[in-house]
This record gives structure tokens, sequence and C-alpha cells, in this order.
């Protein structure tokens, strides 16, 4: 693709909530070895949604900075992405496409596809840029991800945001072609309508993800894409951190490199830092990734960077994006640091009140206590209507 044609990443921001859950709360109440959580796993800590706090409000948060940044008259399309979705028929991206005030000449839709769906979203942004070069389209991943209480996942939930937006001559991230795909049908996470926790197989979600690892990286390179040595660092869905380098690991076994620990850490350490302390934020994953690696990272300018991100189920893509020059100049260090360093931390016991609160389905009017301070809330469900307010 020709530098005049480049369509990528033009801004990121993300957003997660209110209040934390440390490990070591969590481990003094089941009686688990810390070192199981932050060396295990990886994870330090959790993000807990506030009872006036969902995908929506994250969502909105994420976005805001974005649209104050750059305007909307260039966005015409909102594609929000999301498994925690909160209706079976109106995208979620609609109340935010409200409180952000975006014009009404925008379409808005909702993805769903597990941890993937921001991905899609993704690739069919560039599509409509390409169609359409003027325009620019806000990406919107937001996910509160939620286990059973005392299950064996618990200890891998949390919530947050991302926005992305999507424009020829991006500041950050050019995406270049080609795309690695890979499906197949399996039963590794899911979560019925009728249920608000997933279920899930966790060894069985493992072995499907290092298999859509292997099936993506196999298409990519039959598509004519990068050879591996030729990238800086690798953005893996992470479900917990230590999945990142678990993937990597079996990436380098199944292409015939050596699997040297150091290697490994160089390739996918500096991705994990947001990660490690909010949790599994599902869709927004992979580029709460981004976000923590061009954070950090020393000068990135012209580096090739291998995003893989997957989807239980199982969709999974591989594909490899450009850091762009002068893409420092355009980071959110200290907003995002800010994001993460204001959350309030929990006592056990306030944790699993949140946890196990749920709005009654009688369709009466039903207040949230106002816990937030950010900018957008959930402020009731009346008559079977969310009610959401902008501070």
């Amino acid at each position: 693709m020709a530098s005049g044609s480049a369509i990528g990443i033009h801004d990121l921001s993300f957003a997660t909530t209110e209040f934390v859950l440390p490990h070591t709360e969590l481990a003094a109440h089941n009686g688990t070895e810390i070192g199981k959580y932050h060396l295990g796993i990886g994870q330090r800590s959790m993000s807990v949604a506030a009872a006036d706090e969902d995908i929506v409000t994250l969502g909105a948060a994420a976005a805001e900075p974005v649209i104050a940044r750059h305007g909307t008259d260039r966005i015409r399309t909102v594609v929000f992405a999301t498994e925690s979705s909160i209706d079976q028929a109106k995208s979620a991206g609609v109340y935010v496409h409200s409180l952000l005030g975006l014009p009404s000449a925008t379409r808005v839709v909702e993805l769903k596809q597990a941890c993937y769906g921001a991905t899609a979203a993704l690739q069919f942004a560039i599509g409509l840029v390409h169609r359409d070069p003027e325009q620019q389209v806000l990406v919107i991943a937001s996910d509160v991800s939620k286990y059973e209480l005392d299950s064996p996942g618990e200890a891998t939930q949390g919530a947050a945001a991302v926005a992305l937006l999507v424009s020829r001559n991006p500041a950050l991230v050019r995406i270049d072609s080609p795309s690695g795909l890979y499906t197949a049908d399996v039963m590794d996470f899911w979560r019925p309508n009728y249920r608000d926790s997933a279920l899930v197989d966790g060894q069985e979600s493992i072995a499907a993800y290092l298999q859509a690892v292997e099936g993506t990286w196999k298409d990519y390179t039959e598509q004519g894409g990068h050879a591996l040595d030729e990238f800086s660092a690798f953005c893996y869905h992470q479900p917990f951190t230590k999945m990142a380098h678990k993937a990597h690991r079996h990436l380098l076994n199944t292409s015939g490199y050596d699997t040297d620990e150091d290697d490994i850490k160089r390739a996918v350490g500096l991705t994990t830092a947001y990660n490690a302390v909010v949790g599994n934020s599902y869709t927004a994953s992979v580029y709460l990734g981004l976000a923590a690696l061009l954070d950090q990272a020393d000068d990135l300018t012209g580096r090739s960077i291998g995003f893989l991100s997957y989807g239980s189920g199982s969709v999974a893509e591989f594909f490899a994006g450009q850091i762009v020059p002068g893409y420092r100049e355009h980071l959110r260090i200290k907003e995002h640091r800010e994001a993460i360093d204001r959350r309030t931390p929990l006592d056990h016991a306030a944790y699993r009140a949140l946890h196990t609160r749920s709005f009654p389905a009688d369709g009466g009017d039903h207040p949230t206590p106002a816990q937030t301070t950010g900018a957008f809330r959930l402020a009731a469900l009346r008559g079977h209507k969310r009610i959401y307010e902008r501070r």
C-alpha cells in the first residue's frame, strides 16, 4: 500500500473502571498462594465496575478524548465491539453516540465474536475508509468480564474500553495487508442468553487459543505476510498476561525458532503492563496491549508489530501494523496512567456486593447509587429502559 493511501489507527484512548480489586485481597479470601496470581497467570489486580458503570459509560469515557481532539465532522460510522452486550437488539454504540453528541448522519452498529470483535471492527473500518478516504471510523471495544464467584476464572476478571479512530494517513499505526484467518467451532468459552456470567473450559480454551495461533500464522505466511523475525513486538489477546507468553512461545516453536525466554519477554513483555492490573477486558485486550507497548517502548518508528486477536468459539486473526513517524507526539501516556491510578481499591466484601448486584426485571424504577466520579454514569433502569447521564 502506498504511503499516501495508508490506513490505520489515527488515535487511541482507553478507560477503565472506578474500582479495583487487588489480587492480594482475593488471595487472602480464598487462601490461594499469591504467586499463583502474580506469577502463574501474571495478574496483579482487576478492574471492577461500579453500580452505575457499564460498557456504555466505559466506551463513552474512552471515546470522549478522541472526539475532543479530532472533532466529529469526519466520523460517519461508529462500530461498537463487545461480548458484554446490554441489549439483544439495540447497539450499545447508539447510547454512546447520544452521550458524545455525534451527528445524526452516522451509522452505528454492534459487533460480536467473543474477544475477537474489535479486530473485526478495525478491519471493517479500514474497508469503509478505503471506500471513502475522507471518512473516519470510530471503533469502540468495551467489556466487563464476569465469572462466577469462587470459580477458576474469577481471578482473570477485568473491565476496560478502548477507542480507536481509524483514518487514512494515520498518526499512530498503519495496518498492513494481508491477514491470516482461522475459525473453528469449539466450546471453550460461551455465555448463553440466560446467564450473566460466562462458562469456560480453561484447558480447552488454552488449547484452542494455541491452535488458532498456529492456524492464523500458517494462513498469514501463505498469504505472503512478513517473516517472523521482521517483527519488533507482538500484541496478543490477553485473557491473562501469561497467555501472551504461552502464545508467543507456541508461535516460535511451530515456526522452527528457539524459545529463548529473554526473546519472548522482549517480544511481548511491554504489552502486558496494563492488562496485568486491569484484568481481562475481552474485546479491548489486544488494543490495551498496544497502548501499553506504545506508551512504554523506546522509539518504535518504522517498526512492524504483530497482532494476534483471538475470540473463543473460535475466530482468530493475525495481522501486521507499522508504527508511523512522529507517533509519540500523539500518545496519551499521562491520561492512561491516570485512568489506572485513579481507581479506588475495594475490600473483598465490597467486591462481592458489586459482583452479585443486578437490576430487577420487573420494569420498575430502579435508580443506581452514584459511585462513579467520571463524566458518564448509568443513572437508572426505568420501564425496562437504561437511563444514562452526562455530568
